[in-house]
């Protein structure tokens, strides 16, 4: 059923299952934003420095790393779990490089998968250590990209690492599915032809780190659609499934899958989708008044809320014409840099990273969420324009996120300057858990590769997180508490 804008405004209006304000549950950071309670009243404890909040949160300033690598409050501690150019797969092959979107699953005998995307783009002759073309788990051979699965043993002192799939490109995001598989999702658009490559790629894939011959001859699930992928979640109650694209030229945009009638989920159940099964929709939102909404930067205040409606794409293989050029002015809402997702508290939470001149208002991050049942995006976090990435303090350009079972957000900086992992709490305050000292650049002009991939195991004891260059995951302990 469609949520027409005066649906939406009149239940607005009554009150009727439409939250128009914020709530404890609402998330908000700075500099320029606070989350509220309700409209125009500050967040308890949202005092303290720009993007941080008071002194009781979090667990303490970050400690310099001897060995020059991350940064960790008092008593934490990281181990490195593999490394590109050091650390090897069951071939004998470096593990493949640029670290990207991560799950955990639980393994056998108490050890932790993770299934790691490889964000490798373009001809296999542009990396030194693209990911190896494994027989059998070979998509396109001119692709540099794809996944690797990790075992970590249950005390953390043995690894091994094997190859999920390759000749994939742009292994960006991905996501978890309740059925205990990953979502690999490429962000590219190129064709069979463009940039070396012999297939079209822009697709999802399903990799299974459980079952290796699951994964033998891999086929893109084209009824997602072929765009620049970045994440998806699943909604396990509709069988729905939620994908981001980070694409500019024009905004990229949110999509929804909605499955063809009668189709159960399950493992390697979307492989047998035809290319056009179900509907790919992309979303159409109203503000309170029932007034179209262009674009989710048009929210200023954590707590704005939008009624969404969804419109069918017309050529979800982009054939011709890309996905998000299929729809002229006023026909959906875009986003600039949509990003990380994670199903959580039942919908899901999306990551605008940042907003600049091809958007109407300028930011540094969002976090939504999107109510399924009450058909609403709730602006969580907002992020205001850092001055000055450079100096260690406010965050900016979220990317990768998961919730914490520690309670509320940790999010990976993918911004300018200083790259941290961060939390942020149900009642809007924010605070640092590592900082990437991994300096890439030169002593005079300093470059901090993002981090990528934050998860936690299985069991809620280990944060996992890769920096993305050189390409290391990282695995760190500690005192973990409530944040409240």
């Amino acid at each position: 059923m469609s949520l027409s804008r005066r649906d939406f405004a009149k239940h607005s209006a009554a009150g009727a299952g439409v939250a128009l304000v914020g709530s404890a549950g609402v998330l908000g950071t700075a500099p320029g934003a606070l989350a509220a309670e309700a409209a125009g009243t500050t967040a308890a404890g949202a005092e303290g420095r720009p993007g941080h909040g008071g002194a009781s949160l979090g667990y303490g300033p970050l400690i310099a790393d001897p060995k020059g690598i991350l940064a960790l409050p008092k008593d934490f501690s990281y181990k490195i779990i593999t490394r590109t150019g050091e650390t090897t797969l069951e071939s004998g092959e470096s593990t493949p490089s640029n670290h990207d979107g991560t799950a955990t699953f639980e393994g056998s005998r108490g050890a932790t998968l993770l299934v790691n995307n490889h964000e490798l783009s373009g001809p296999r002759s542009k990396w030194p250590h693209p990911v190896p073309l494994t027989d059998g788990l070979v998509y396109d051979p001119a692709a540099s990209g794809g996944c690797t699965v990790v075992e970590v043993s249950k005390h953390g002192d043995h690894v091994t690492e094997w190859v999920g799939i390759a000749g994939t490109s742009t292994n960006c995001a991905g996501g978890r599915t309740p059925w205990g598989t990953w979502l690999t999702c490429e962000e590219t658009e190129d064709k069979a032809g463009q940039n070396g490559m012999t297939k079209d790629h822009g697709y999802v894939f399903e990799v299974d780190p459980h079952d290796r011959r699951a994964n033998r001859d891999p086929k893109p699930i084209k009824a997602l659609g072929r765009y620049a992928h970045e994440a998806v979640v699943v909604d396990p109650k509709r069988g729905h499934l939620y994908l981001t694209e980070d694409a500019s030229g024009p905004n990229g945009l949110l999509y929804r899958w909605v499955p063809p009638h009668g189709f159960e989920h399950g493992r390697g159940k979307l492989d047998t989708l035809a290319d056009d099964a179900g509907v790919l929709q992309a979303p159409k939102c109203y503000d309170s008044g029932g007034n179209f909404v262009d674009d989710l930067s048009r929210a200023t205040k954590t707590g704005t809320v939008y009624g969404v409606d969804w419109e069918p794409v017309p050529d979800r293989d982009a054939k011709s014409v890309s996905v998000r050029k299929q729809f002229a002015d006023g026909q959906i809402t875009r986003a600039r840099k949509l990003e990380g997702m994670w199903w959580a508290d039942g919908g899901a939470y999306i990551v605008s990273s940042y907003a600049r001149e091809e958007s109407p208002v300028q930011h540094d991050g969002q976090v939504w969420f999107y109510d399924p049942k009450r058909r609403t995006l709730t602006l969580k976090v907002l992020l205001g324009v850092n001055p000055d990435p450079s100096k260690d303090g406010a965050f900016d350009g979220p990317d990768n996120i998961t919730v914490s079972p520690y309670g509320g957000l940790v999010i990976a900086e993918d911004g300018e300057g200083i790259q941290h992992l961060f939390g942020a709490t149900e009642d809007g305050r924010t605070y640092p858990i590592a900082r990437n000292e991994l300096n890439i650049g030169t002593a005079e002009e300093p470059e901090f590769s993002e981090f990528t991939g934050v998860v936690f195991s299985p069991d809620g004891s280990t944060l996992f997180a890769n920096i993305q260059v050189p390409g290391i995951m990282l695995a760190i302990t500690g005192p973990w508490r409530r944040q409240r």
